[in-house]
């Protein structure tokens, strides 16, 4: 197993244990994806508070890691080969953890297309809809007398609950066993209360999607993972 202390951003945020995975993130919906995700599949990590601040996601430091200066981001010394990987993209994050430890991913090759299949699902449309419904819902945008971007934003969150709404009817997880898919995607649906905008999309007549976003708040490894890492950073080395 590697050592990750020579990387850059440990001139910011540094690691006390470099031999376990680095994560570098903030409790937004993608962010606790991975935290998440860590917890649930009981990898060791130690979580450094990167805040949304230009400081932290333009920093020299961070953008060694993540040129699209975008959390969470991760290095994990014991990736492929034993050499460390650096990684960015909570979806790609999310698929690299679960092959790793064998965990969240399905136990074929069809399971396994169908779960990556609505991590895509989130990736492309939940995540990305949801925050321009954010931005012009409680944000910037919804001081804006042109209220059709809104009216836009609101009438695609409305699609997609249903579309989730429809998939869930019977159904615990979306992909059949627990998985990424969730970890994935209901952090994004927890986001609306935070937007006030539950109900501006009628969230209540989804009650699929209610019923399935308690079922995943009441796992403890999510209730931990919400958490990680905490909205104030640590003290730093200078």
């Amino acid at each position: 197993m590697a050592d990750v202390s020579n990387f850059k951003i440990n001139e910011k945020w540094p690691a006390k244990d470099p031999s376990v995975l680095q994560l570098y993130s903030f409790p937004t919906p993608n962010g606790v994806k991975v935290s998440i995700a860590l917890e649930e599949m009981g990898i060791p990590y130690e979580a450094h508070t990167v805040t949304l601040a230009d400081a932290d996601v333009k920093s020299p430091e961070f953008l060694s890691l993540n040129p699209n200066n975008k959390i969470p981001a991760i290095i994990d010394p014991d990736g492929p080969g034993g050499q460390p990987l650096e990684l960015f993209e909570s979806g790609a994050i999310l698929i690299y953890l679960a092959e790793k430890s064998g965990k969240l991913i399905g136990s074929g090759a069809a399971e396994k297309a169908h779960i990556i299949q609505w991590v895509m699902f989130q990736m492309g449309g939940l995540g990305p809809m949801f925050g321009q419904l954010g931005f012009f819902y409680k944000f910037a945008g919804s001081q804006w007398e042109d209220k059709r971007p809104q009216e836009r934003y609101i009438g695609e969150a409305k699609r997609l609950l249903g579309v989730l709404d429809g998939v869930l009817d019977g159904k615990t997880w979306i992909a059949g066993e627990y998985s990424i898919a969730d970890i994935a995607i209901a952090p994004w649906l927890r986001a609306l209360d935070f937007y006030g905008a539950k109900e501006a999309v009628g969230f209540s007549g989804y009650t699929n999607v209610a019923a399935y976003l308690d079922r995943f708040l009441e796992r403890p490894a999510v209730a931990k993972g919400l958490q990680i890492p905490p909205r104030e950073p640590a003290s730093r080395a200078a």
